[in-house]
């Protein structure tokens, strides 16, 4: 049998490698069954991480005055002591507080609304209430709770936030389980397995505490990596893993990137030791930033991951992750949704998202600032709509329901975000025939193929129905009569008359605010109806009222 899934395992990847992205999005799914099958053959039936959504959780903010152990801006600054501010800042995101019924005035200025700069405090209840209430509205499954060395000035507030994780996780009918980043841990063979024994194995007990082939899941985070701050033999970090093991639970590593090749992020000599895992959970923060890595990775990376953890029986649990919101890389969740659908194709045993509340790396998919409003005066914060697009601060905790959706397949399996940035927004009707009304109320035409695009039709017939096609790589394009809407890249008039897709026919689908939709070309400007006289063009820079047009209306 295993030798079996070996073979099918390398024609899968050699399929995979060879196709190009258009075959890869055409064939997709048809792959999707057949890599499911394959990828499942040796894995661990549904339980509370397989088949699941898992989260990273921090759970590390605290602020002076809130009743901690630490009393201090704990990690909100660089000089905990300190108020934060411009000055003194530990992140790169702001977080939008309106849920907190607990928040700490900052020296920020206040923000460009007029209301005061206020932070929370994962030490509140209340905070962590809030978390897990939005976890179960958008059935985001398991928490993995952070825990760092407790032995030193941090401890105590760790400690008294693992039990407010329980306490929650209860609660709101989430599972929780225990995470151990071991960065930086000088003596962490001894410490993990006394702090395990002494503390944290007591939560197992909880109907919330998450278990996979019935045995307590726990993870560890950090053997093997290439850097002086996880310095461990692999020797050390296997007689962890067994130990843990034989403690009867089910484990997890959160491994370097490339630990197969034993390369890169990895030190040699330790696949035997990755080996030992349960299940295996690469991290990829800073290792992709775009759609197109996303897609590299998924060839080059994930297919092969997956293929020997098949054929090793091991779980796979490959990490997405929202996007760097400073660094631009989010492309309003185009740039997550590809990763989701990237494995789920692939037939990966569960999802972890890096992270939910790491506001601290820009990474979070917790609630976030929407616009500038809602950032201190001058601050400098990239908010959710950083590329002209208006996202609710909600947006990546239903992107990543949506996507859960997909992995559970209660959702066609889709390249093209089905998730709308604004609750009630337009959702992107794939496969679907739809009518396209410009500013001027009238319908966009397609002139019969025969001459460049107009809008200026009162009634909607054959030439003003258009069919949304999948594009790949999150893009659409637009049919009428088996002739697709071409850009021409800008350089004169757009016109319906090409056969086949290319660059130039591929378009962003853009929900606006107002329940109005743009598109946008490959050439990075935007579908334009002109004023419904002159005939349209793929020429604008930003979005103005004849680049929004309504579906279906």
């Amino acid at each position: 049998m295993k030798l079996r899934n070996r073979l099918l395992a390398a024609v899968t990847l050699l399929f995979a490698i060879s196709c190009s992205k258009k075959d890869l999005n055409n064939e997709a799914e048809k792959l999707y069954g057949r890599q499911n099958m394959l990828a499942n053959a040796n894995a661990s039936p549904v339980g509370d991480v397989v088949g699941k959504i898992a989260v990273g959780y921090q759970g590390w903010f605290a602020c002076a005055g809130d009743g901690s152990p630490i009393n201090a801006w704990w990690h909100w600054t660089q000089n905990w002591a300190q108020l934060p501010s411009s000055t003194n800042n530990g992140i790169k995101s702001w977080p939008d507080v309106r849920d907190y019924s607990n928040t700490y005035t900052t020296a920020w200025p206040a923000l460009n609304n007029g209301q005061p700069a206020k932070l929370f405090s994962s030490f509140s209840d209340q905070t962590v209430n809030t978390h897990f209430s939005w976890m179960q509205q958008h059935e985001i499954d398991v928490a993995a709770l952070q825990r760092f060395n407790p032995n030193g000035q941090e401890g105590p507030i760790r400690d008294a936030i693992t039990a407010k994780v329980k306490t929650a996780a209860e609660q709101y009918g989430r599972k929780f389980y225990i995470m151990y980043d071991v960065s930086g841990w000088t003596n962490m063979q001894s410490e993990v397995k006394a702090d395990w024994t002494n503390k944290m194995s007591a939560y197992t007990s909880s109907p919330a505490y998450a278990r996979q082939n019935g045995k307590p899941v726990v993870c560890i985070w950090g053997f093997g990596f290439n850097d002086d701050n996880h310095p461990w033999s692999a020797a050390v970090c296997l007689d962890v893993i067994n130990w843990f093991k034989n403690q009867g639970c089910y484990v997890i590593g959160g491994v370097p990137t490339h630990w197969r090749n034993e390369n890169s992020d990895s030190r040699p000599g330790f696949l035997n030791t990755y080996k030992a895992f349960n299940m295996l959970s690469p991290w990829m923060v800073g290792r992709i930033g775009n759609v197109g890595d996303a897609d590299n990775f998924y060839s080059n990376v994930n297919t092969p991951d997956l293929a020997y953890c098949a054929a090793n029986g091991i779980d796979y649990q490959p990490c997405i992750l929202p996007g760097d919101l400073q660094e631009r890389q989010r492309a309003h969740g185009d740039f997550m949704w590809r990763q989701f659908y990237n494995m789920v194709r692939l037939g990966v045993q569960g999802i972890y998202i890096s992270m939910f509340d790491e506001y601290n790396e820009g990474n979070q998919i917790a609630k976030t600032a929407e616009n500038s409003s809602q950032i201190p005066a001058g601050s400098g914060f990239l908010t959710l709509d950083e590329d002209g697009v208006a996202c609710s601060s909600d947006y990546y905790l239903r992107l990543t329901r949506d996507g859960g959706r997909m992995l559970k397949g209660q959702i066609a399996l889709t390249a093209v975000r089905p998730t709308p940035t604004i609750p009630g927004g337009t959702v992107i009707p794939v496969g679907q025939t739809v009518t396209i009304k410009g500013f001027n109320n009238m319908y966009v035409c397609s002139e019969g193929n025969t001459q460049p695009m107009i809008c200026n039709r009162t009634v909607a017939q054959s030439w003003e129905q258009f069919t949304v096609v999948d594009a790949g790589a999150g893009k659409v394009a637009l049919r009428n009569q088996s002739n697709y809407v071409c850009s021409e890249n800008g350089q004169s008039p757009v016109i319906c008359n090409r056969t086949a897709l290319g660059p130039w026919e591929q378009f962003d689908w853009i929900a606006n605010a107002d329940g109005t939709v743009s598109f946008r070309g490959n050439n990075g400007a935007y579908l334009s109806a002109e004023d419904g006289v002159a005939r349209m063009t793929c020429t604008k820079t930003t979005i103005g009222a004849a680049e929004k047009f309504r579906i279906n209306q």
